[in-house]
């Protein structure tokens, strides 16, 4: 198979997009569900009150921007005219997504260190 006529049927890009767009529906979903166990979370968390909030909103807001990128690329990918497209688009995808998830986990890494130091600390 020659990648340069690689086509993808219309049909299939159709399912794919309706795929893509229930998928994205149930992820909505989830996260007003999460979101709301967090808030929950939050409102019994007593030591660690405002280090466990700051930890949770910044792992729910990278979850969500981790998801929302990947419907992206997923919506790229449907769009792809050929093989060629394809590889780039998931080149680009894992370069952006490995320097991401360098940074969340570093910010991550630096809001539960913080958490942890506060929480430890004599109350005055």
């Amino acid at each position: 198979m020659d990648p340069k006529n690689f086509e993808i049927p219309t049909e299939m890009r159709k399912f794919a997009e309706q795929s893509m767009d229930q998928a994205r529906k149930a992820f909505e979903n989830f996260i007003g569900a999460a979101q709301q166990a967090v808030t929950d979370f939050e409102g019994r968390a007593s030591v660690a009150r405002s280090g466990a909030m700051d930890v949770g909103e910044k792992a729910m807001t990278f979850a969500q921007r981790n998801i929302a990128n990947s419907f992206e690329f997923a919506q790229q990918l449907v769009r792809a005219r050929d093989m060629q497209e394809v590889l780039k688009l998931q080149a680009d995808y894992i370069k952006a997504q490995i320097e991401t998830l360098n940074l969340q986990a570093r910010e991550l890494g630096e809001a539960a260190g913080k958490a942890a130091t506060d929480s430890t600390r004599p109350k005055s």
